[in-house]
């Protein structure tokens, strides 16, 4: 049976308003809980849910940008242009993280360090990945090599990450260019809080291999069929990481599985490629078929999620006094917010013109591959 066309690729949104909502759970939490809930299961476990968010949007910038490639190259648009196009859309995405960073630390001051306008922030990760994928696909011309090429750059961030977090540190680097290596900024060892290259680049082109894949004719004929088979090698990548992490050999000197090991990587992205079935079953088959869906409506302006959820949480314009909540005032604060940004993301949709553009704070939200992700021209 043919996919519906309301189908076609609103499981990307969903999935993104998803990871939206995942971000502000764990934002909010953290800001917000007292010491007692701190301590409590429900915390520790609220921020474990927080290892999803920032690998799922990182994948999803990969898909997106293996869509916009293929539909251009079917164009017959030149590989200077392809290349052209991604490397812009990735310096006008990590000058907003520049631009961010100045925005938080001016609403800091007087108590705001000067380097926390150097900090590596997911932005700059996002800029920097697209940029990246399109000398990727610059050099590799074709939808299988580009995808080849994508599956080899992200097994090599994920293997050189425990190394570099370690005995291999650019010690030599300046700390705030050491920082987008390892995320070392100023504290003299890697934290993992941080969003540098290693590993996070590396979820970014595995989601370039699927978007390639997900782009072939076969995929695009038998979108379903290709969901599942995706979702089965996201179980067998788990149950891989989980048979490496027990054999009774250390392969690097320092081991640790939580922040740079890459079976953890292959757990995280098994994760994704399960989700990702998710997404697609709730949007072709469950409620998501409904003509609103508040998730997705997230996802299409999940840059300003991003960038006014940070202020009603941690910022001066937080709506609740941070580290003095409970549990259930927490959790209300957070129901607040996700009703506060659907509003302001309805808003940004609806207004037309330079409005809009002031309401999102960026002219660039227009950008497709934080918006919204192209259509492949042979998807019917």
């Amino acid at each position: 049976m043919p996919e519906p066309g309301h189908t076609r690729l609103r499981y990307i949104d969903w999935l993104r308003g998803l990871a939206c909502l995942g971000m502000i759970e764990v934002h909010a939490y953290d800001a917000w809980l007292n010491s007692s809930g701190r301590a409590s299961t429900f915390f520790r476990e609220s921020q474990f849910s927080g290892t999803l968010p920032a690998p799922l949007f990182m994948f999803l910038a990969g898909i997106a940008a293996a869509l916009l490639v293929d539909r251009m190259r079917r164009k017959g648009a030149p590989a200077n242009e392809i290349a052209a196009r991604l490397i812009r859309r990735g310096a006008q995405i990590f000058g907003l993280g520049v631009l961010f960073r100045i925005q938080e630390y001016l609403l800091g001051l007087p108590k705001a360090p000067w380097t926390d306008l150097l900090r590596v922030d997911v932005l700059n990760m996002f800029g920097l990945s697209i940029a990246f994928m399109g000398i990727l696909c610059w050099v590799a011309r074709t939808r299988a090599r580009s995808a080849i090429f994508a599956v080899a750059v992200a097994m090599a961030i994920s293997l050189a990450t425990p190394l570099l977090w370690t005995t291999w540190r650019p010690r030599w680097l300046p700390w705030f260019l050491e920082s987008y290596i390892n995320g070392v900024h100023i504290y003299g060892s890697p934290q993992p809080w941080l969003f540098p290259m290693f590993p996070w680049m590396a979820f970014a082109f595995a989601g370039l291999a699927a978007g390639f894949l997900l782009s072939s004719e076969w995929c695009a004929a038998n979108p379903s069929r290709t969901m599942f088979l995706l979702a089965a090698a996201g179980v067998g990548l788990f149950a891989l990481s989980t048979l490496f992490e027990a054999l009774p050999v250390q392969v690097y000197p320092v081991q640790d599985y939580w922040h740079t090991s890459p079976d953890f990587f292959l757990a995280r992205l098994g994760t994704l490629l399960v989700v990702l079935l998710g997404g697609y079953s709730w949007c072709r088959w469950g409620p998501g078929r409904a003509g609103f869906s508040p998730l997705a409506q997230l996802g299409q302006t999940s840059l300003l999620v991003y960038w006014l959820h940070t202020e009603f949480v941690y910022g001066r314009f937080s709506i609740l006094t941070r580290h003095v909540q409970t549990i259930p005032t927490a959790t209300l604060g957070v129901v607040v917010v996700c009703a506060l940004m659907l509003l302001l993301s309805l808003a940004r949709t609806r207004l037309k013109g330079r409005g809009a553009e002031i309401l999102a704070g960026v002219g660039l939200l227009r950008s497709g591959l934080l918006r919204r992700a192209p259509r492949p021209a042979t998807e019917g």
